[in-house]
């Protein structure tokens, strides 16, 4: 397991049991096999630094209020579904974990100014041949 999860305590986790969606017959019908994960960003014990990484994540499983809400219905039985919904918030706090690159500017080469110019001349040349003569 990553740093992340071993930071984590379980309080910060909240599990409820709901109903599956979709087809299944009466197992959907009477057991509830679903996990609704809830796990509130700002109240946790992560750094501050995780945190803004996590909240400025592009995923719509994270609410404005900051709180990460994820839905585990794949499997027939809780607890596969518990740990398929703990499965994809460990994902989450993987990515928020490592840090962004800090790109180096580059300058671009002799050859690939060549290229762009050569390329350039290229469709100046086929737009100037479409234009009509001048007399």
């Amino acid at each position: 397991m990553s740093q992340a999860w071993l930071r984590l305590g379980r309080a910060d986790v909240q599990i409820s049991a709901v109903r599956s969606q979709g087809a299944g017959g009466q197992n959907v019908n009477k057991v509830s096999s679903a996990a609704h994960l809830r796990f509130d960003v700002l109240a946790s014990s992560l750094s501050a630094e995780i945190q803004q990484r996590l909240l400025s994540l592009p995923d719509r499983r994270i609410g404005a209020d900051g709180v990460i809400v994820i839905k585990a219905q794949t499997h027939r039985s809780l607890p596969r579904n518990e740990a398929d919904a703990l499965a994809r918030l460990q994902a989450l706090l993987d990515i928020a974990q490592t840090p962004d690159k800090l790109r180096v500017p580059t300058r671009p080469t002799r050859a690939s100014k060549r290229r762009r110019l050569e390329h350039k001349a290229q469709r100046s040349a086929l737009k100037d041949h479409r234009r009509t003569p001048v007399d």
